[in-house]
């Protein structure tokens, strides 16, 4: 069983059909108990990191809970961006805090538009559980204003005005700032991969 979170801030039926293809059903936990059933946790989201402080308390509490029993954890755009510890978008509130750094919005050098909308290809350093299978410069779909920075844990890069994290992978914590759900074949193996190491 894999929970999809619902904070209002995610377009929960594209990911559904996402997960949908490659063989998976999700389920929308109703509250932080829920949790307790879940073999995989995804937590979506688009647009202003402030929406990610419905997730504060019981639910940060309760997803870091799962984490530390090894549950896998997939965070989807700004589902990413949350992972960190915050972001320069709403300085106020706390990420997740399971990697490192704080987000901060994309430069317009050279008169590149922010945000930064539509496809764009992968740099993929090293071998990555959740990039399994997913070649080196993979055109994905992107759509966003902030990004997260280059840590130890990036599995992968792109660049728009700056080189900036585009995946990350520590251990059993993944995330994408792209959308795999729209991200044509090598998304849907990145969801298929997420799928199987939930499986275990």
């Amino acid at each position: 069983m894999i929970a999809l979170i619902d904070y209002g801030a995610g377009n929960l039926t594209s990911v559904r059909k996402g997960f949908a293809a490659v063989g998976a059903e999700l389920y929308t936990p109703a509250t932080p108990r829920d949790l307790e059933k879940s073999h995989g946790i995804v937590v979506p989201g688009v647009g202003n990191f402030a929406a990610t402080s419905a997730l504060k308390g019981s639910w940060t509490e309760t997803i870091r809970a799962a984490v530390g029993r090894g549950v896998p954890l997939l965070g989807i755009c700004l589902g990413l961006q949350w992972l960190f510890e915050g972001s320069d978008e709403a300085p106020d509130v706390a990420g997740l805090g399971a990697i490192k750094g704080t987000c901060s919005r994309l430069p317009q050098n050279d008169g590149l538009k922010v945000p930064h909308v539509g496809w764009n290809s992968l740099h993929v350093p090293r071998p990555s559980r959740l990039l399994d299978g997913v070649p080196e410069s993979a055109q994905v779909y992107f759509t966003h204003s902030y990004a997260a920075p280059v840590t130890t844990e990036t599995a992968a890069t792109c660049e728009h005005g700056a080189i900036f994290a585009a995946a990350i992978e520590s251990t059993n914590i993944f995330g994408v700032q792209f959308h795999p759900e729209k991200s044509s074949d090598p998304g849907l193996r990145i969801l298929r991969n997420f799928v199987q190491v939930a499986r275990g």
